[in-house]
């Protein structure tokens, strides 16, 4: 079952001025950088709420989030869906038809597991799909 909207991501060349305008908007500090060395990204939370903002920086110019700066820009870059169940959301929207950016279940930030839809199958919007760690 997806529970909440978990954190909403914005993709970023850096995490210094964009965190720092941040703490500013939102009148709290960000949570320390994290290495998600499976994607290649340095991630940056803010917590808003019962939800979070995301930052995340490239670790390099291959790296996914540094192909979509260098193609799209800095901007949202995905909405990231808490669900109870990860492996049986997955077989279930795979039932549906959806299509995955991979095949295969991932491991992301705080030691949770991740996988994202791809954007054709969701009308353009990348969506990840979070199973937070036990």
């Amino acid at each position: 079952m997806i529970r909440r909207i978990h954190h909403i991501a914005v993709a970023v060349e850096a995490l210094g001025s964009v965190a720092d305008s941040l703490t500013t908007v939102l009148d709290r500090d960000p949570g320390e950088p994290e290495d998600v060395t499976a994607a290649r990204t340095v991630a940056q939370f803010f917590t808003v709420g019962e939800s979070r903002i995301e930052l995340a920086a490239p670790m390099g110019e291959d790296s996914p989030i540094g192909k979509y700066l260098a193609k799209k820009g800095p901007g949202i870059h995905h909405i990231c869906l808490e669900v109870d169940d990860l492996a049986a959301e997955v077989e279930r929207m795979r039932a549906a038809g959806l299509r995955f950016v991979t095949d295969d279940i991932q491991s992301g930030a705080h030691g949770s597991q991740i996988i994202f839809l791809h954007p054709k199958s969701t009308g353009g919007v990348l969506i990840e799909l979070q199973q937070a760690a036990d």
